[in-house]
């Protein structure tokens, strides 16, 4: 059978979260391809929506909806999934309960063998927080999951990242109007300055320093670039309380959660070494999130099911989520032979 695009709703029941509970949660999705063909899972990343995903699906794109049958499943908190702007009392807004990767993950697979009916992932890829989901999925479901295609992430949230992600979320938590997450309308002094405070991390300095924030003269200067492109990007786009919710999430990414470590250290090295699938780990050597001695750590650990290709690019984190045509060239050609590889 061919699929559309268009967006589906999985309704789980009540669903148990890290934080809490909801009575009906509800996992957004989307399907590319036929279902006979291979699997491949795609959930979306930070400030990701479903759409967003169509950077990397196409007949020549890295992934070829006529060769795969292609899931991309939206994040808890990313106002398609449940989320605090969505959901009504008494869970919605400030009182939405936290959500983990592994809640994400076991309600993604939910999805895939309940709605959809697969058996089996040919591959789970995913940029950023999709990354960080990529890796959890063969932890959490190690016969399940074939292959998996890290970009741009971690298995774990490093100190250095938990920090840079508590700097925007000051900003928007001590401005005036975002009133302890009570706010009636968009608090804009807030997220404003919570793009502002982000935006510096997410390209390498070189990129800042050939003036990469002009985008070929689509911008005049660095304060127009960060009007339109980071204000401009989550205002009237992104609730505040999806934003915090879903960056908690983040904050608190770690492999070794799933078993009894607790997040130890020996947890982490045992929870990647246990890994079964083959993983294919790409960091952008300019990175300020996702640096690439964290993934080089990380390969190390994988007991040679996993192979390291850097992505030699000053666009920094970016350069992962589909914004220039080299990189997603790179890209494209490591993901196409690796999952051609037997």
């Amino acid at each position: 059978m061919t699929t559309d695009s268009t967006t589906q709703f999985y309704h789980h029941g009540r669903f148990r979260l890290s934080g809490g509970v909801l009575p009906d949660a509800v996992t957004a999705y989307r399907t590319y391809g036929d279902l006979g063909n291979p699997c491949i899972v795609f959930p979306t990343c930070y400030g990701g929506r479903l759409d967003s995903q169509d950077y990397m699906i196409g007949k020549d794109k890295a992934l070829d909806p006529s060769k795969y049958f292609i899931i991309t499943l939206a994040l808890f908190s990313n106002g398609e999934s449940s989320s605090p702007s969505n959901t009504p009392a008494p869970h919605g807004g400030p009182y939405f309960p936290a959500v983990s990767y592994e809640d994400n993950i076991r309600a993604q697979y939910a999805v895939l063998t309940e709605a959809l009916n697969v058996k089996k992932a040919f591959s789970v890829i995913g940029f950023s927080m999709g990354g960080q989901q990529a890796y959890y999925w063969p932890v959490m479901y190690p016969d399940f999951v074939e292959r998996f295609i890290v970009i741009c992430g971690s298995a774990r949230t490093s100190p250095h990242n938990k920090c840079f992600l508590e700097g925007p979320k000051a900003a928007l938590i001590a401005s005036n109007d975002f009133d302890g997450g009570h706010y009636t309308k968009d608090p804009q002094f807030g997220i404003r300055a919570f793009a502002r405070a982000y935006s510096a991390w997410a390209y390498g300095q070189t990129w800042f320093r050939a003036h990469g924030y002009l985008m070929g003269g689509l911008y005049s200067s660095l304060e127009d670039f960060l009007r339109a492109e980071w204000e401009g990007g989550f205002l009237g786009t992104w609730d505040a309380n999806d934003i915090l919710t879903l960056l908690h999430t983040w904050q608190t990414g770690d492999v070794s959660l799933i078993s009894k470590s607790s997040g130890s250290d020996d947890g982490f090295v045992n929870s990647l070494a246990g890994i079964k699938a083959q993983g294919l780990i790409m960091p952008c050597k300019t990175d300020l999130y996702f640096p690439p001695e964290d993934s080089e750590i990380e390969v190390s650990l994988m007991k040679k099911n996993a192979k390291l290709v850097v992505i030699d690019s000053v666009w920094g984190h970016m350069a992962g989520g589909g914004n220039n045509p080299a990189d997603n060239e790179f890209i494209k050609a490591q993901v196409r032979q690796f999952l051609q590889e037997v």
